[in-house]
């Protein structure tokens, strides 16, 4: 069992920066891979970012590549986001992933507001 606790979240300004940080409990944190979602009002949720369980590989939406991080510490087990550059367009909750095998962990999200 895996519980993932996203946080970083908050209001910032178009242009502005937020890291987002999904913390994990148990110890198996680095054998599933992670992926960031959000949820804009109104819309269906959407892939953001994806990083490997060792963090070699990580992939991104069109939307945010280049803009957006994506990295991990899993002797902290956590997962992190960080967000540069921020668009109206990127207000969403965000939700971060976690998957191995058959086991799939979502957190609750975190709100990421950005006003123009």
């Amino acid at each position: 069992q895996v519980q993932l606790v996203e946080s970083g979240g908050g209001l910032v300004q178009a242009g502005g920066s937020l890291r987002l940080s999904c913390a994990a409990s148990g110890r198996t944190f680095s054998w599933y891979t992670v992926g960031w979602f959000r949820q804009a009002p109104g819309k269906e949720r959407e892939f953001v970012a994806y990083i490997a369980r060792s963090g070699d590989a990580k992939y991104y939406t069109d939307s945010v590549r280049g803009r957006f991080t994506v990295s991990r510490d899993n002797v902290k087990n956590t997962v992190y986001l960080q967000m540069n550059s921020l668009k109206p367009e990127d207000t969403a909750v965000y939700y971060c992933n976690a998957v191995y095998y058959t086991m799939n962990y979502w957190g609750k999200g975190t709100l990421v507001t950005v006003s123009s």
